[in-house]
């Protein structure tokens, strides 16, 4: 789950101990907040596909919800504070029909005292402090099932292991003990400082928010300034590095790079990494750990062509690793970024050369106003792989992988027409509405662009539309998939503009709703489970800890009546199973793909590790496996070139193994077709 931070105001006292003075105006509630609470509420219960009323049962669950917003890891309310709240359980519901909002702020009172209480313990007696680095001593970085603290006590150990981690963490680097201290309380001034700009829609926004994600996790609420932001981000023309992020604790996290952003092009960055620095070129590197995430992405973001240095702790090193610095070069991202590209690699099986042809699809993209305008020529994902497909079997290809990795879906009736490319018309995908109605969505286009071996390969952040694809491509036996489990989103949303319902001078923001779920034409729903690949590729990722298993509000699995379709003759378990047949003979024999399984076996032990040790030998030790581990994954692929420059393949020696088997697979299908 997304964790989300409310931030409170603060200011550094002349005596060096940080007290609460917080403007009257943050705790101002206006007036308009009620009046849109009852309306988002009403609209939820309403208009959400659960059509749930907004009774005790979810009550309860906007409270723990909006609790977990404020102090997530449990490091800030104490077991006493929890009881206190336990009289709005169930009164939340009432209140908000009542257009009464002030439970949210009067919640929001008890974390500024405790917020207080801590920044005040750690200037005062943490930072600076002579830690022992000999005891045999761990933190838990991930409190979430942790109990709430029962006493002060029991806070300041943990904060005390808290600044000790941060401590050596900033020891292991060369630092001294005056650099230390000094770093440390720069942190938290920043800290302190960044959480001056709290405003009472801050605190607003979060509740409304806590009220809508009660619905399912994609259901939000916007308030107008970060709609803006919202809305920017989904234009894609801002500057930047081309990464979504997202705020996890102290930490800013990677969620998403984006296709065709200088993250994405440079490899050197990806989602689940955590940012902890940031410099403007060859800058002073500025601390982010504990930053406003908004603070966070106003340093990343900037004018296109200026260098940014980002400090990140890899995700595959988990809580143990050092920080790397990369360098990106800011870039907009472009609309031809984002489409379709192709590639032709030649590899050698048994004598026989073979060309094979691979698509990267980024996105399902279409240029909405040219086709409604009725433009034959359109920008659309269908229509630039037909122009590869075609380009292709003018070379001679003898098989086609199309790569949906990290494809976050977009546009619903491109799925449906690139799966038409490749079957003889028939049911795609179907779509249930909140009044539980079905529709059925076809390819009406009889013909076939192509019709030979099709491996489609898909990772955990394959969604949406992706998963519509690869399903159907599964269904219909006309391709093998490739790959991780994909990430199970399959629901469909749509923006609400408040201001229509609020009618206020004040802007009301927006609210993203889920209305629609889409089912595969088995009947399965994509939801939770998402595409479960034919051939199953060794993952780091825990379905539990990715994806959208990940959110316990997620809407869940389920099945409806199967659409009438013929499957084609092209694939049957007989060609499934010595496929898998020759997968598992290559886990036995090939000396890259055992190096990409042991890699993968690491890096998912590091995602679940979450005990840091805070021994200074043990903990040495451990960052130097960490980048040992780091320089064998991320070192710059090793792919061999022509003299034109392009793949040399033959051995399928590219760093990309998922790519690698996809391919190999790929050639034991063409075989089994020949032989």
């Amino acid at each position: 789950m997304m964790k989300r931070w409310l931030l409170v105001v603060w200011v550094l006292a002349a005596s060096g101990v940080f007290a609460s003075n917080t403007p009257d105006s943050v705790f101002q509630i206006k007036p308009v907040y009620g009046k849109q609470a009852k309306i988002v509420a009403s609209i939820l219960e309403t208009g959400h596909y659960r059509k749930l009323p907004f009774n005790d049962s979810l009550s309860s669950v906007v409270l723990d919800s909006y609790v977990a917003s404020l102090d997530n890891n449990k490091i800030y309310f104490q077991k006493s504070d929890i009881s206190s709240f336990e009289k709005y359980r169930f009164l939340l519901d009432d209140a908000t029909r009542a257009e009464r909002v002030d439970p949210a702020f009067d919640i929001y009172k008890v974390f500024q005292k405790r917020f207080t209480e801590r920044m005040n313990y750690v200037m005062k007696h943490l930072v600076g402090k002579d830690f022992d680095y000999s005891a045999d001593e761990y933190y838990e970085t991930n409190r979430e099932n942790e109990p709430w603290p029962a006493s002060e006590k029991e806070m300041n150990e943990i904060w005390a292991k808290i600044i000790k981690n941060q401590a050596l963490s900033l020891k292991l680097t060369g630092k001294d003990k005056a650099e230390i201290k000094d770093a440390l309380e720069k942190r938290y001034e920043r800290f302190i400082k960044s959480m001056n700009q709290t405003t009472a829609e801050d605190i607003f926004g979060s509740y409304l928010n806590a009220i809508a994600e009660a619905y399912d996790p994609h259901t939000n609420y916007f308030s107008p300034r970060t709609a803006d932001v919202f809305k920017q981000n989904m234009a894609q023309s801002f500057e930047g590095i081309g990464a979504r992020l997202q705020s996890d604790n102290d930490y800013t996290k990677v969620a998403e790079i984006l296709p065709g952003g200088p993250a994405e092009k440079s490899k050197l960055i990806h989602a689940n990494d955590r940012i902890v620095g940031v410099a403007q070129g060859d800058g002073e590197m500025v601390d982010v750990i504990g930053w406003r995430l908004d603070e966070v992405v106003k340093l990343i973001k900037g004018p296109k062509g200026t260098r940014v240095r980002l400090s990140i702790l890899p995700a595959e090193t988990g809580v143990t690793g050092p920080p790397v610095v990369i360098s990106l070069v800011r870039d907009k991202i472009k609309l031809e970024d984002l489409t379709a590209k192709k590639q032709v690699v030649e590899y050698t099986k048994d004598g026989k050369n073979m060309k094979l042809g691979v698509i990267t699809l980024p996105s399902f993209y279409m240029d909405w106003e040219a086709y409604q305008k009725g433009d034959p020529e359109y920008n659309s994902t269908s229509g630039d792989v037909k122009k590869h497909i075609k380009a292709m079997q003018a070379e001679g290809v003898d098989g086609l992988v199309l790569d949906l990795r990290n494809n976050g879906g977009g546009s619903l009736k491109e799925a449906i027409d690139l799966t038409g490319l490749f079957i003889k018309g028939g049911p795609v995908v179907q779509v249930k509405n909140s009044m539980k109605r079905t529709e059925v969505l076809n390819d009406d286009d009889q013909s076939i662009v192509y019709n030979g071996p099709l491996v489609v390969l898909i990772n955990r952040f394959s969604a949406s539309a992706s998963e519509i694809f690869a399903g159907a491509i599964q269904d219909y036996n006309r391709g093998i998939v490739v790959g991780e489990s994909s990430y199970g989103k399959g629901t469909v949303q749509t923006m609400v503009e408040l201001d229509r319902y609020v009618q206020d001078k004040e802007p009301a923001g927006s609210l993203k709703l889920t209305i629609q779920k889409f089912y595969r034409v088995t009947g399965s729903s994509t939801q939770h489970k998402g595409v479960i690949p034919d051939i199953k590729l060794p993952t780091a990722l825990d379905p539990e800890q990715f994806g959208e298993s990940a959110s316990p509000g997620a809407l869940p699995w389920d099945e409806i009546r199967s659409a009438l379709y013929q499957k084609t003759p092209y694939v049957n378990s007989k060609v499934l199973a010595n496929l898998n047949k020759a997968y598992q003979e290559r886990l036995k024999n090939d000396a890259y793909l055992n190096d990409f399984v042991s890699q993968t076996e690491e890096a998912r032990k590091n995602f679940n590790q979450t005990k840091i040790s805070l021994n200074e030998a043990i903990r040495r030790k451990e960052m130097e496996e960490a980048e040992k581990r780091v320089s064998a994954i991320r070192q710059p692929g090793n792919t061999q070139v022509d003299k034109e420059g392009k793949p040399v393949t033959n051995g399928l020696n590219m760093k990309d193994e998922y790519l690698r088997e996809g391919l190999l697979v790929l050639t034991d299908l063409i075989t089994s077709k020949i032989g």
